[in-house]
């Protein structure tokens, strides 16, 4: 329930923050945002200021007020801002629909930079007190404290994850050998490998030094015995308060380059191959995960979060009916026809694009299911005392 709530929260944060990039854009260019909601309709309750009196709004009042409509709506997952004309119904000269393309397609691009920023600005943030980091190539003034070799990857399968190690295991020592970096510990885990004998292995996990005793076995993605760990030398890094923005707003463009070749490899595999990679997640795969990423501490579900507010940005921006992107696409047609959309049309193409999306959500949101059903059943019945 926790990991529910906490995923919701996470959410609807990055939903609020790229609409209101939407609403301010609105504003700056005189496009009247008639409604900025909490949640999806049906509308719970709202509130509009009238002759400077707050006024409640009934669920269904969709009457036309001089100022926006502010409401929390039944469906807790993000928000929305409903535009004057955006659907074409007005072109009086506060809609959406009156104004030149380039202001409407700020206008639609704004929501997208603002979940980019707040990815850029939470890096920042982050490098500026100090977040766990690899520490390899780093530059020369970065301030690296608490060097440790953790465990960035346990193979499905494999023997370490029979024997129950973590992500974020700190590698102590193996059969009392201590190492100064992954490189060194990984020497040793192949040399101790191909001698097929136990290893015992002290690791240290939220503040506990544990042993495990464990055997290499065969790992089918290395071809050969091993124990089936990624090692990573990380610490905490951080960098002077001018040089950690410059670092933010770069690593999440480099964050920006890899999900985007992500989606082309995604695309390359269901239209070449004809497969989806089982790396897909829906909605269900990242609650699940944002359970797991909170238990590694605070900055590890702000980094997290950051994120999925750039996959936010990177799939809204998807040339995709529906999307943003896909209304983007519209309004560039519209600007080199020099002539407005048939918006008839348009809502048709829409329509049939949030269908396939709602469609593409239930497969992978299946998919999810399969996954991590036995899991999730299992919280279920802890939760409910069974």
């Amino acid at each position: 329930m926790t990991t529910a709530i906490l995923f919701l929260l996470i959410l609807s944060v990055l939903v609020l923050i790229h609409e209101a990039g939407h609403y301010f854009a609105a504003l700056i260019f005189g496009v009247k945002p008639e409604e900025f909601g909490y949640g999806f309709p049906p509308r719970a309750i709202g509130f509009v200021k009238v002759n400077g009196k707050w006024k409640k709004v009934p669920g269904r009042d969709r009457s036309e007020y001089k100022n926006t409509i502010w409401s929390i709506n039944w469906l807790p997952l993000g928000g929305f801002v409903r535009l004057k004309g955006e659907t074409g119904e007005s072109d009086d000269a506060d809609s959406f629909l009156s104004k030149p393309g380039w202001q409407k397609f700020i206008i639609l691009a704004a929501g997208v930079v603002m979940n980019w920023l707040f990815a850029a600005a939470v890096f920042s943030a982050g490098f500026s007190i100090g977040v766990p980091a690899e520490t390899r190539e780093l530059p020369s003034y970065a301030i690296v404290s608490d060097r440790r070799i953790q465990v960035t990857e346990v193979v499905s399968g494999s023997a370490a994850e029979q024997a129950g190690f973590k992500l974020g295991d700190r590698f102590i020592s193996i059969d009392g050998e201590s190492k100064s970096n992954a490189d060194e510990f990984r020497a040793v885990l192949a040399e101790k490998s191909a001698e097929d004998n136990t290893l015992a292995i002290v690791i240290s996990r939220n503040g506990q030094t544990q042993t495990i005793q464990t055997k290499a076995a065969y790992v089918e993605a290395l071809g050969r015995n091993g124990l089936g760990v990624a090692l990573t030398d990380t610490g905490t890094v951080r960098f002077p308060v001018h040089l950690a923005i410059a670092q933010g707003f770069s690593t999440a463009f480099e964050y920006t380059k890899l999900i985007i070749g992500g989606f082309f490899s995604l695309i390359r595999d269901l239209f070449i191959d004809r497969k989806v990679t089982a790396d897909l997640s829906g909605p269900v795969g990242i609650a699940v995960l944002t359970g797991s990423v909170a238990e590694q501490g605070f900055w590890a579900l702000m980094q997290f979060s950051a994120l999925l507010s750039l996959n936010l940005a990177v799939i809204n921006f998807l040339p995709i009916p529906a999307l943003d992107g896909g209304r983007a696409v519209f309004v560039v047609v519209e600007t080199l026809r020099r002539r407005r959309n048939d918006p008839r049309f348009e809502a048709a193409i829409h329509q049939l694009g949030f269908v396939a999306l709602l469609i593409l959500i239930f497969l992978v949101t299946a998919q999810d299911l399969r996954r991590y059903g036995g899991a999730i059943w299992g919280g279920l019945k802890g939760l409910i005392g069974l």
